[in-house]
């Protein structure tokens, strides 16, 4: 079964093939493309673990594959928090996520996975933003949280927290740069922890025991941008690396608001965002 099969037709993985997805995703030089295309051509990952290392030596290449017991050493960690790994041929994998570019093959996720199944918005903007930025960010999510949606956003501090925190009744769902087991900022532990305890999610595709680096936050934001109905960006400069990851989402149909900070919606016309697709917001 190809990846493509798996997304049509979702699949429960066993306990063994969980393990296996594990084992790949893990494994030396193994990205979401690269899975992808071993899962197409050999038809099962137990298949591809087994000839990877042959194919990759072929091509002058080594793969070293992600050992039984490390993998295993990760999902026992991933219980004692009481999260899980959720597979793309799962039905509790969220839907537009599945079809990004280089969607991940697992997630790990904390709290309750049914909320990726709501229409949900992200709002994401400046770790320094002003406080009249903190306002709009919150009168937006409980807006929006009052119309059905749910909240996504990157747990950062400033826009993402207010919007966090605003939505934590209505559902909300924290997309992390590092591992379940490794919230960043500090400062925001106890909002991590409100978030799962008010019935939403913290989603991760890092390995169990990852500190987030300087390159992991741009990984984080395609995440953000691209797997929700629609982001709305707040009080960012104009060449920081969310606003490019917006910009990215839109030009992948999906809808793309940015708001000013002057208390108003202000929708960027298309045309201005160099974006093929209309720009709106429901709610």
């Amino acid at each position: 079964m190809t990846a493509d099969d798996q997304r049509r037709s979702p699949t429960q993985l066993t306990d063994d093939q969980r393990l296996d997805w594990l084992r790949l995703i893990r494994s030396d030089r193994i990205g979401p493309a690269t899975f992808r295309a071993l899962l197409d051509h050999f038809g099962s990952v137990a298949a591809a673990i087994e000839a990877a290392p042959e194919l990759a030596k072929r091509g002058g290449q080594a793969i070293r594959i992600c050992p039984v017991d490390a993998a295993e050493r990760e999902m026992d960690e991933l219980d004692r928090l009481g999260a899980r790994l959720i597979a793309i041929s799962e039905n509790d994998y969220p839907p537009l996520l599945a079809h990004i570019d280089g969607p991940p093959p697992l997630i790990a996720v904390r709290g309750n996975a049914a909320i990726f199944s709501r229409p949900t918005i992200a709002i994401v903007g400046s770790r320094n933003a002003s406080i009249t930025g903190v306002k709009i960010a919150k009168s937006i999510a409980r807006d929006l949280g009052g119309h059905g949606y749910a909240i996504a956003s990157g747990l950062a501090r400033g826009i993402d927290a207010a919007a966090h925190e605003a939505s934590l009744e209505d559902g909300t769902i924290a997309v992390l740069a590092g591992s379940l087991n490794r919230i960043y900022p500090p400062g925001n532990v106890r909002l991590a922890q409100a978030i799962v305890d008010n019935g939403g999610a913290h989603l991760s595709e890092m390995p169990i025991g990852w500190e987030p680096r300087a390159r992991d936050f741009p990984r984080r934001n395609r995440l953000v941008t691209q797997a929700f109905l629609g982001t709305t960006l707040l009080s960012s400069p104009i060449f920081s690396m969310i606003l490019w990851w917006t910009l990215t989402a839109a030009t992948h149909r999906r809808r793309s608001t940015k708001a000013g900070t002057a208390g108003t919606w202000r929708p960027t016309p298309a045309h201005q965002t160099n974006c093929r697709a209309p720009v709106s917001l429901r709610c």
